[in-house]
């Protein structure tokens, strides 16, 4: 690199990153950290995180469709559609098809899936501890407040 290059790549940094990105990059560590984390504890169920959370939601609203699924989670239907095979394989989940409408799927939860879910609550309970840490209830109602204002702006930015 030239004293030219190196002096130009050095103006090109300086000021470049401000607070805000720090803030922002933090913002995107916390769930990458915390998805691990997750994924780690509830290895020891054969779970990867995508299906842990589809059985949360079907511990909320047992019978919901895939494509309900796949809208909740955020994920393509083809997605869910692994996720629920996966499951099944596992004998945590079963499909039925849709009163009415044979090509609806209904999923419920089977017996093992019920059995294991005290032991899952467990294990979310324990990696939230975890990271909530030496964070008062005081500081995680401030942190929610602001990140559910953060994305309130964002959704209603046209950027997005």
């Amino acid at each position: 690199m030239t004293t030219e290059t190196a002096t130009m790549s050095a103006n090109a940094q300086d000021g470049f990153l401000n607070e805000t990105d720090e803030f922002a990059f933090l913002l995107e560590e916390v769930p990458r950290v915390l998805r691990k984390a997750f994924d780690e504890s509830i290895a020891q169920f054969g779970l990867s995180r995508t299906q842990w959370r589809t059985l949360a939601y079907l511990i909320k609203t047992e019978g919901m469709t895939q494509t309900e699924l796949a809208n909740c989670l955020e994920l393509e239907r083809a997605t869910i559609g692994l996720t629920i095979d996966h499951l099944e394989k596992l004998e945590f989940v079963e499909r039925r098809s849709a009163e009415g409408d044979r090509r609806v799927w209904r999923i419920f939860l089977r017996p093992k899936a019920v059995s294991i879910i005290p032991e899952l609550r467990r294990e979310a309970n324990a990696v939230y501890e975890i990271m909530l840490k030496d964070v008062s209830d005081a500081d995680v109602a401030i942190i929610r407040t602001a990140m559910e204002k953060m994305v309130g702006n964002l959704r209603g930015s046209c950027a997005l």
